[in-house]
């Protein structure tokens, strides 16, 4: 069994700081969602801010946990859901505002929601399969990609539409969208493959 499959353990205490964390970010993400609506200068500043709390609170809680060794199944479980959460909403509320394609969106929702349906499949057989390194860091591209569309460049450059008219910032996005698409793709791959393993 590969090192991110592990059997549940049942009875584990959840209430700890990582899983804290994890339940924060899940808070944060209609925040979030409901700032970018807004669209006003203000609101994009408190989106951004928002935005990196909850990037923040992922990068501690699974550091915390493995350092102090408060490892749980729950977290394991809803730290990467709490990702999909955030990151997903994120895109969604992007497209409908016109700063990312649609076509994006919908192939990370398919990556998402197709790799948590195998998720909870697996867990009704006592199985875990944590988050492997492709998925951390097609987590850190998307999140990436997120704060450079959230950052209000036509604010602070005095530009009407900067990440479309200006062209370096053109080039950058497009660049950030290819990097997500290829490590969103690249680590569902990679999840497929380790549960294919496992089964045999």
């Amino acid at each position: 069994m590969d090192d991110n499959v592990s059997r549940v353990h049942e009875g584990e205490n959840i209430w700890n700081l990582p899983n804290v964390l994890t339940m924060v970010r899940l808070v944060l993400v209609p925040i979030f969602i409901v700032l970018v609506l807004n669209g006003s200068v203000g609101a994009m500043w408190a989106a951004l801010v928002v935005f990196v709390v909850a990037a923040f609170t992922d990068l501690y809680d699974g550091k915390i946990a493995r350092e102090r060794g408060i490892v749980t199944d729950w977290g394991k479980i809803w730290d990467p859901i709490a990702d999909k959460a955030l990151t997903l909403g994120a895109f969604v509320v992007l497209s409908i505002a016109g700063l990312v394609p649609w076509w994006f969106t919908v192939v990370v929702a398919a990556r998402e929601l197709g790799i948590t349906w195998m998720r909870s499949k697996l867990l009704k057989r006592g199985i875990v399969v944590a988050a492997n390194s492709g998925g951390k860091a097609k987590t850190v591209s998307q999140m990436f990609l997120i704060v450079f569309l959230v950052f209000p460049w036509d604010s602070v450059l005095g530009v009407s539409n900067a990440l479309f008219d200006v062209t370096g910032l053109a080039v950058v996005r497009w660049v950030l969208i290819a990097i997500a698409l290829f490590l969103t793709v690249w680590s569902g791959l990679q999840y497929v493959v380790a549960v294919a393993k496992m089964k045999k």
